[in-house]
């Protein structure tokens, strides 16, 4: 939006303001934006929140332990998410260019599932327990979304490459109408392991803020010519948009960790969770990055198997479990290990899948 009123009006008249037409000066523009939004504003929601009496519900019939030691964080306003959505939208639709599909495709999908977080968040404060909507109605709508999106690229698309880590040429040619099926996948995959690793103060901000921080790079290398035919990429000119995107959620992702970190003074909910794993599932599906995202997303990937093994281990061991408690991150809690270090540790490993996935790039 005010990408045009600039290119439009302005640039006629003051030639050096075309500087902001260049790529890299916007995304940083954008990232700028979205951290501002959230510092300037954090406030003010956390302290609306208090008034609304929208406080976090913390487990305690569900598991004791872990409620001893999160009990504090009881009433710690949550729906915190719409600070991130809200950052993320306006920078975008500032820097971002409106004729470009994948501006509209990105944004979709993330506000549609913050929506949808906020509505599970939302019926938790009203029935004060910590459930909210059945699994089953989130993942349909996570699949609807998903479908969605696959229309609409079949139908303005036509090649679907397949590519894995480590080699050159695509796995798979063209996907077809099975690109349906990894768009469900990746988006809704995506969407629920970062929901899961929503568990400590500032560890599901940070992580993602990294792999934001990634996909900016890769959303810039696979939309620069010169660039994706020296790495030998999938070129998506397209995908220069999502640079920005990106860029901006890193910015909010910063903003959010200044109220986010430990202690936190608001929690992100579903709102947040679900609409940032989303957000980082289509982005690597649009720039044809999906399997990538298992390396660089590599948390998100450890939470959601410790839930899958472990639920697996109690079902088919008839009461035997692989972990002290999953997700994982509470496996270390229950070890003794303090919160922070936890997170820190975790933020760590996060950085280290992120560069991991990066040098793949001149490994293939």
């Amino acid at each position: 939006m005010l990408y045009y009123l600039l290119y439009e009006k302005l640039f006629e008249y003051f030639s050096p303001l075309r500087i902001i037409d260049k790529l890299t000066v916007r995304s940083g523009a954008a990232a700028a934006t979205a951290f501002l939004i959230s510092i300037i504003f954090g406030p003010y929601l956390i302290r609306l929140l208090y008034r609304l009496k929208v406080g976090q519900q913390i487990r305690k019939d569900e598991c004791p332990p872990l409620h001893l030691i999160h009990k504090n964080k009881q009433g710690t306003p949550t729906i915190g998410g719409i600070l991130i959505i809200s950052s993320v939208v306006i920078s975008s639709l500032l820097w971002m260019r409106l004729d470009n599909l994948y501006t509209w495709i990105v944004l979709f999908v993330f506000v549609s599932l913050g929506i949808l977080g906020f509505v599970d968040d939302y019926l938790k404060v009203k029935n004060k327990r910590s459930l909210g909507l059945r699994a089953r109605s989130k993942l349909i709508v996570q699949v609807f979304v998903a479908v969605v999106v696959a229309a609409i690229l079949i139908y303005t698309e036509n090649k679907f490459p397949l590519y894995v880590p480590f080699y050159k040429f695509p796995v798979i040619q063209n996907m077809g109408i099975f690109f349906v099926f990894l768009a469900i996948l990746v988006i809704v995959g995506s969407s629920n392991a970062v929901n899961l690793t929503d568990g400590l103060d500032g560890l599901a901000i940070g992580t993602i803020s990294s792999v934001a921080l990634s996909f900016t790079a890769l959303a810039w290398l696979v939309s620069n010519v010169k660039w994706a035919g020296y790495l030998n990429i999938f070129y998506v000119p397209q995908a220069s948009e999502l640079t920005i995107f990106c860029a901006a959620l890193v910015g909010a992702g910063l903003g959010f960790l200044w109220y986010n970190a430990h202690p936190a003074m608001v929690f992100m909910g579903d709102t947040g969770s679900l609409a940032l794993g989303g957000a980082v599932g289509i982005v690597a599906l649009l720039i044809r990055k999906e399997v990538l995202l298992l390396i660089i997303g590599g948390i998100f990937v450890m939470e959601a198997l410790s839930v899958i093994l472990q639920v697996a281990s109690f079902r088919l061991t008839k009461g035997k479990r692989i972990f002290r408690m999953a997700p994982i991150h509470h496996h270390f809690e229950m070890k003794g290990w303090p919160e922070t270090r936890v997170t820190v540790r975790f933020w760590i490993l996060a950085l280290i899948f992120a560069l991991v996935g990066l040098i793949t790039l001149k490994l293939q």
